[in-house]
């Protein structure tokens, strides 16, 4: 029994982490890690390639 639980809380937790990729994707996100994922174009220096530069 306890096994199934382990398996439907991984399971939902995939799920979800799926949908929340989709859905970034969807939405125009190019690097879904990143904070100015929604205009990144390429290369700023923050890690992901994305083109917005880091405000420090």
């Amino acid at each position: 029994m306890e096994n199934y639980i382990i398996i439907a809380v991984v399971l939902l937790i995939v799920a979800l982490a799926g949908i929340y990729i989709y859905k970034a994707k969807k939405s125009g996100k190019k690097c879904i890690g990143c904070p100015y994922s929604d205009s990144c174009a390429k290369s700023c220096g923050c890690g992901c390639g994305c083109s917005q530069t880091e405000s420090k």
